[in-house]
Parts: structure tokens; C-alpha cells; sequence
């Protein structure tokens, strides 16, 4: 019988898929290094090498084991990794969402910008699905693109953004349906990068950050009626428009 929506039952059936699938895409990864080791290694902040498998091993992990509960929040999920690896690939130096856009109405085209618009689409078609009204699907797109860009936005020091999404995600464990198994997709993503990206082994990069941010938000979404979207895309627009303030409240913890 398949348990009823909510009970650890059903959650473990969607936390430890994406446990597993996110621990077993890093052991892939170290192991074959596409490219080579040169292309997966980056310099953290405090000088040490670390390598990005984390990254799309979490977006891949995180897209295979959202998208059996929601196939629009899996596709999201993925869409906000491949933005993030094209800015962890081709991204300047430029930081904030106003840097992007100023160089915008110049004509250039950034990464940011990419990122921008890329994962915006993609939470707009992803709450198309998971909501039924159209205001509460423009502000289910705004949930999920703005939790993206969040747990980016404190990727700044070790742990912070897997921290952040675990934080994000335990409360809605004690929902019901899908929004409970989506937060659970969450926090097994979460939960299987912290150790290595704490001990500054691995980097999530944008990659991993846009791809947890986006399975949280989407878990948000399912989570929440009018209210909650309200509050929630609230508090995602608050965090883009002080972007530098939230990354120096998450260097400083």
C-alpha cells in the first residue's frame, strides 16, 4: 500500500534517490574527470584546490529525483544547473543582478544574464504545471528562480549554501504530498555534498547552487498556497535587490 502523503515513508522515497544519485555522480565524476583533472579543479576562497563535482553531480541527482515526484519541477531543477555551468564555464567577475543588467542595456550579453532569464523560464513553465491560477504561477516562477539565486548568492564560504538549503527545506518535510517529497529531494542533495564541500574537498560552483536552490523553491511552491507565494517571492525579490548584503551576512556566520 503506498503510504499517505507526508509520512517519513514517502520522504525516505525521495531523500535517500537523491542522496544516492548525488553521492554516486561525485564518485563518477573524481573518477573520470572529463577533460581532466585541470578542467574540475578551481581555487577556493582561502587558497585550497577543490574540485566542481559536486556541482553537477547535485544537479543531476537532485533533476533524476525531483523529477519522479513533479517532471516540471525535475526539468527546473535541471535547467537551473545547465544555466549555472555556463556561467561556472564561460562567467566573468561581474557579481549582482545590477552589473547584469547594466551591462544589458549596453548590448552585452552576460552570463548573469543567461542565468537570469534561462532560470526565470524555467520557474515560470515549472509553476505553469504545479499551480492551477495565473497569478500564483507568475508567483510560483518568481519562488523558484528567486531560491536559485539565493542559495547562490551565500555560496560563498564552505557549507553555506548547503546549509542554507537544508534549512530551507526541513519545514516542509512535515507537509504533505509533493511538497514534502520535493523538500526531501532537497535536503538528500544537500545532505550529500555538505561533508565534502565543508571539509573543502568539493565546490558546488553555480551549478550546484542554482540546481538545490531551484528543487527548494519548487518545494516552496508545492508547499504553499496564495499566502505563502506571496511571502515567499516577497523575501526572494528582497534578496536580489540586496544581493551583496545577503553574501556578507553569509562570509560573516
Amino acid at each position: 500500500m503506498r503510504p499517505a502523503p507526508g509520512r517519513p515513508g514517502l520522504r525516505s522515497r525521495s531523500f535517500l534517490p537523491a542522496v544516492a544519485l548525488t553521492a554516486a555522480g561525485q564518485a563518477l565524476l573524481r573518477a573520470a574527470a572529463p577533460g581532466g583533472r585541470g578542467r574540475w579543479e578551481r581555487t577556493n576562497h582561502a587558497g585550497r584546490p577543490v574540485g566542481l563535482y559536486a556541482g553537477p553531480a547535485a544537479a543531476m541527482g537532485t533533476a533524476v529525483a525531483a523529477a519522479r515526484v513533479s517532471p516540471a519541477a525535475g526539468l527546473a531543477v535541471l535547467a537551473a544547473g545547465a544555466c549555472g555551468a555556463y556561467d561556472d564555464v564561460a562567467g566573468d567577475d561581474r557579481r549582482g543582478l545590477r552589473a547584469h543588467l547594466r551591462a544589458l542595456r549596453h548590448g552585452e550579453v552576460t552570463s548573469g544574464a543567461v542565468k537570469l532569464f534561462g532560470i526565470s523560464a524555467a520557474g515560470l513553465a515549472a509553476g505553469h504545471v504545479l499551480k492551477q491560477r495565473p497569478v500564483d504561477r507568475v508567483l510560483a516562477g518568481v519562488v523558484i528562480a528567486g531560491a536559485a539565486h539565493f542559495v547562490n548568492l551565500v555560496d560563498v564560504r564552505p557549507g553555506r549554501a548547503a546549509g542554507a538549503v537544508l534549512a530551507l527545506g526541513a519545514p516542509g518535510l512535515v507537509r504533505g504530498g509533493p511538497g514534502a517529497e520535493l523538500a526531501a529531494v532537497a535536503l538528500g542533495g544537500a545532505a550529500a555534498v555538505l561533508p565534502g564541500d565543508l571539509g573543502e574537498h568539493v565546490m558546488l560552483g553555480d551549478t550546484g547552487a542554482h540546481a538545490l536552490g531551484a528543487v527548494s523553491g519548487a518545494a516552496a511552491v508545492a508547499c504553499n498556497g496564495r499566502a505563502g507565494l506571496l511571502a515567499h517571492a516577497a523575501a526572494a525579490v528582497a534578496a536580489a535587490v540586496y544581493g551583496d548584503r545577503v553574501s556578507a551576512w553569509a562570509r560573516a556566520l
